[in-house]
């Protein structure tokens, strides 16, 4: 039996457009689920999305990496405290989804939150992180570990280069020789007219802007075959997401 591995692109409270892409994507038991982050802020469904990947583990292999988001949603159920940049950027609707949520229920989701990784490393030597990382020594050697969360230089080095640059070049970039693949999430491919998944060299971008006005994506990490959700704002006609 052929067990398959696909990664899905950041969801930003949008259930029910992730519910599309995993039907669409006919999981079964045997395969494995990696999730590059971002599951809230945006849509209506924040918290609703977090119970329900938190029953689907339960289920099926997931592996769930941790986006800036999700550290600003951790933060705030940990500590109650709203950061106004937060709020702006999909806070308010991830906490009113909170409101029909228990005490109880909110601290399962903060266990949820705490325990996921900042990356994955494969046995085929793929990466998987929400955004990037700077050390040219690797994942192991990130000093500033914000960075796999925050930072967007690595995606945009691997969209500046010379497509024709040979990998064995003296000023090919080491951050993109260490991994066989590179995926992320957190920059929306709709910032770059593109509806789809981007890949750059080795690096490979499933964010195909969920947030605002795009999609959710998973993508089958050997084939490269990809599902898409329907546009948000066509799931959700009466919200805005983040397209303030």
């Amino acid at each position: 039996m052929t067990k398959r591995t696909f990664v899905i692109g950041d969801i930003h409270g949008g259930l029910k457009a992730l519910l599309q892409v995993l039907n669409k994507l006919e999981v079964k038991e045997e395969d494995t689920l990696i999730f590059v982050g971002d599951y809230v802020d945006g849509w209506s469904e924040a918290a609703q999305v977090i119970q329900f990947l938190i029953e689907l583990s339960e289920k099926v292999n997931c592996i769930f990496i941790k986006g800036n988001h999700d550290v600003w949603c951790e933060n705030w159920l940990k500590t109650t405290i709203v950061k106004p940049l937060w709020y702006m950027h999909g806070g308010k609707e991830t906490m009113d989804s909170y409101d029909a949520f228990s005490e109880e229920d909110k601290k399962e989701h903060l266990s949820f939150f705490e325990n996921m990784p900042l990356y994955h490393l494969d046995e085929e030597n793929r990466l998987f992180l929400h955004a990037g990382f700077t050390s040219v020594h690797g994942v192991e050697k990130e000093i500033f570990t914000e960075n796999f969360y925050l930072d967007r230089t690595l995606w945009e080095l691997a969209l500046a280069m010379n497509k024709n640059m040979d990998k064995d070049a003296i000023h090919f970039p080491k951050r993109l020789q260490h991994y066989s693949e590179i995926y992320i999430g957190h920059t929306p491919t709709t910032n770059f007219g593109e509806t789809k998944p981007m890949n750059a060299f080795n690096v490979w971008n499933i964010d195909t802007g969920a947030a605002f006005k795009g999609k959710v994506t998973g993508i089958n990490i050997d084939t490269k075959r990809y599902f898409q959700s329907d546009n948000l704002p066509d799931l959700y006609p009466n919200e805005k997401g983040r397209n303030k």
